[in-house]
């Protein structure tokens, strides 16, 4: 049934709840803060549809609903669709013909349905069999759709009839390639992420799903963590997607290709950047189907070389970078309507900018200040829908107007009205080398006397913790208004320049801690409420890696350490993780090529040192940092009287996902900091 009311009637206006006393933010308000994700626009620049998720009421899990936001009127519909509930839509967002297209298992198993955005009834675009659908993507003008779906490499198409499932005897798994296990998740022998093309006449697709794919042995998109922005598709039916080849060489290699194939599968996959032996990825067509943006890399083999920001001419093949010379990683893509610019996201000084980029000249603008954006979303005229968020408060959208930043959504307003405001402030001091290195410090307002410090590194350790909100770290639940955060971006950190980032090849345990070191005294210096003698330093992944350092090299200077998920044996680390790449360009090669330097920066060597109060936290889930590097470095701390405690989640992997568990790391968190900050308890000078 079609409804007669407008979007603006729709809108409720709720009277904000009377506010209490302010109280510092938790853990557990962390979990319940909306999240909000990139919006979908339609295509005459109206309607923005809104994925919104929310946590379930026993905060184990969430939920995504879907708001409308009017972007002339500015009128936001929080749950427009709660006639839809029985559906649990997945991946909602707007066709090139102004339809909403999702996937629902409604019927039992996934299908794709389409629907107009003031109806109630979805028609179903698809009635197939085989499985589930990880995601979809359309051509522009809604004529082909391309499932992505995880198959056997032996499937005919998407219901993969042709395929039977062998009977096992027992429950083993058997592999005869290396990457056995991949993040979270132990592989299935022969199985991956495939395409599967269909044409689509008057909203339904025809077909059981040609094998776009099929003809290569690696995942698209690539795992754990690539998506939809690896693959588009041209009105003419050319697929142009993303993937990493498959086999032994899979775990030790960065080099993904860009390919073109026929929606139909009529011809094999053709690669475009067979040249480039390093990593190609996020395939992007222009408005008008001429150009393909893409970004790559130069140095095969290491992940966190400079994202180019490059462009093909697919009339004619040639490819050039649109930007030579600027000295940033590009993360993200998205084609002004005309076609004549492209708006991309970077890393820069704790800051994650919106750029728009000339095509023609690569001149570039910068487009936003202070904060971290994504979801990139231009509209006709040169507007600009996006998300944003900062160390203060969680991702809403905005619009960009004329130059002009307006915040549009709001999901989070009344809890964030809640909670006691906090400060923060980026610095800079003479690092390692006498380069400038930055670092930041967060502490709640309007508190009197002073402040402990959690001194948090961050992981990676090409990465920055920055201006950002995180739903893991979080540097305003880990303050809890009683704690100072001060984190610094030691040289190997991203948002620098490239010379930056590569400073820590090789160098682990160097350069790093001599920042952190000076950092430290630094934030002392400028703010006497920092309490210099009451600090807990904590980080996960390298941050890890990092207490375990510290605990050998610089164990007299902090009254407790909080290691997650951190290395600790580098010998046992190499031979049980999963992407061979990394530590293999970051320590110069494998274990056995490069043996002395993976045993100069080695924690265990340098046990004897340890002295030091540490929390271990592992989670039995994660294969990028095996859980027994945690057990060997509480091992190591048990032996030798250290005071020590071990937290095991079972069903975590490299983070805390789940939203008891997140609250419950919090508490133990915050109780071990609390045990060793207590005035007159610990040992920090």
């Amino acid at each position: 049934m079609k409804t007669t009311l407008a979007l603006t009637a729709l809108a409720t206006v709720l009277a904000a709840p009377a506010i209490a006393e302010a109280r510092p933010m938790s853990a557990t308000d962390l979990v319940k803060l909306h999240r909000v994700g990139g919006p979908s626009v339609s295509p005459d620049g109206r309607i923005a549809i809104i994925p919104v998720s929310v946590a379930k009421d026993d905060l184990s899990g969430r939920t995504t609903h879907y708001a409308f936001h009017g972007i002339a009127s500015d009128v936001t519909v929080p749950a427009f669709w709660l006639s839809l509930s029985d559906y649990r839509p997945r991946g909602v967002r707007f066709g090139g013909d102004g339809m909403l297209w999702f996937v629902s298992a409604k019927s039992g198993s996934d299908q794709v349905y389409r629907m107009a955005w003031d109806e109630t009834e979805p028609m179903a675009v698809t009635a197939l069999a085989g499985g589930s659908i990880d995601d979809f993507l359309l051509s522009p003008d809604a004529s082909k759709m391309v499932l992505l779906a995880t198959r056997d490499l032996e499937c005919e198409d998407f219901v993969c009839a042709n395929v039977e499932a062998e009977e096992q005897v027992g429950n083993a798994l058997e592999y005869d390639e290396i990457f056995v296990r991949h993040w979270d998740t132990w592989g299935t022998p022969g199985q991956k992420g495939q395409l599967y093309g269909f044409q689509l006449v008057d909203g339904k697709a025809v077909g059981s799903g040609a094998p776009i794919s099929a003809a290569l042995t690696g995942n698209t998109p690539y795992r754990p963590f690539g998506g939809s922005e690896q693959v588009s598709v041209s009105d003419e039916g050319i697929v142009y997607f993303a993937q990493r080849a498959g086999g032994s060489a899979e775990p030790t290699t960065t080099n993904l290709d860009i390919y073109a194939a026929p929606i139909d599968a009529s011809a094999a996959p053709v690669n475009l950047t067979e040249a480039n032996k390093a990593y190609d990825a996020q395939p992007t067509l222009s408005p008008d189907g001429r150009f393909l943006a893409y970004v790559a890399m130069e140095r095969p083999d290491y992940e966190s070389d400079r994202l180019r920001l490059m462009v093909r001419d697919l009339e004619n093949g040639e490819t050039r970078e649109v930007t030579p010379g600027w000295d940033v990683s590009v993360g993200s893509i998205a084609w002004a309507p005309e076609g004549d610019s492209l708006y991309v996201t970077v890393g820069e000084v704790m800051e994650r900018p919106i750029y728009r980029v000339d095509l023609a000249s690569g001149e570039r603008e910068r487009l936003t200040g202070e904060g971290s954006t994504g979801g990139v979303t231009p509209l006709p005229g040169g507007d600009v829908l996006f998300t944003m968020n900062s160390l203060a408060a969680p991702s809403e959208v905005y619009l960009l107007d004329r130059g002009r930043i307006e915040q549009r959504t709001h999901f989070n307003r009344d809890m964030l009205a809640q909670f006691d405001t906090v400060s923060w402030e980026k610095f800079n001091f003479s690092g390692a080398d006498g380069d400038t290195v930055w670092g930041f410090s967060l502490k709640p307002d309007n508190v009197e006397g002073d402040l402990p410090i959690a001194f948090v590194v961050h992981g990676g350790p090409q990465g920055s913790f920055g201006n950002s909100w995180s739903t893991r770290w979080n540097p305003r639940a880990l303050s809890n208004g009683r704690y100072a955060v001060v984190s610094i971006d030691f040289h190997g950190s991203t948002g620098y320049g490239q010379d930056f980032v590569d400073s820590i090849n090789k160098d682990w345990g160097g350069k790093p801690l001599e920042d952190l070191k000076l950092g430290l005294d630094h934030a002392l210096e400028q703010d006497d409420q920092l309490a210099g003698n009451r600090i807990c330093a904590l980080g996960a992944s390298y941050g890890g890696y990092m207490m375990n350092w510290i605990e050998g090299n610089w164990s007299d200077r902090f009254d407790c350490l909080i290691n997650h998920n951190g290395l600790f044996d580098m010998r046992g680390f190499y031979y049980s993780t999963e992407e061979l790449w990394f530590p293999r360009w970051d320590m110069g090669g494998s274990y056995a090529e490069a043996s002395e330097t993976y045993e100069r920066w080695n924690p265990v060597n340098y046990v004897d040192n340890w002295k030091t109060p540490m929390m271990v936290v592992l989670g039995l889930q994660d294969f990028r940092v095996p859980y027994a590097q945690g057990l060997g470095a509480f091992t190591a701390l048990q032996e030798r009287d250290v005071p020590s405690k071990l937290i095991v989640f079972p069903d975590e992997n490299h983070w805390v996902l789940d939203g008891k568990n997140s609250i419950r790391w919090h508490e133990e968190v915050h109780d071990w900091m609390d045990r060793w900050t207590a005035p007159g308890v610990g040992q920090a000078e």
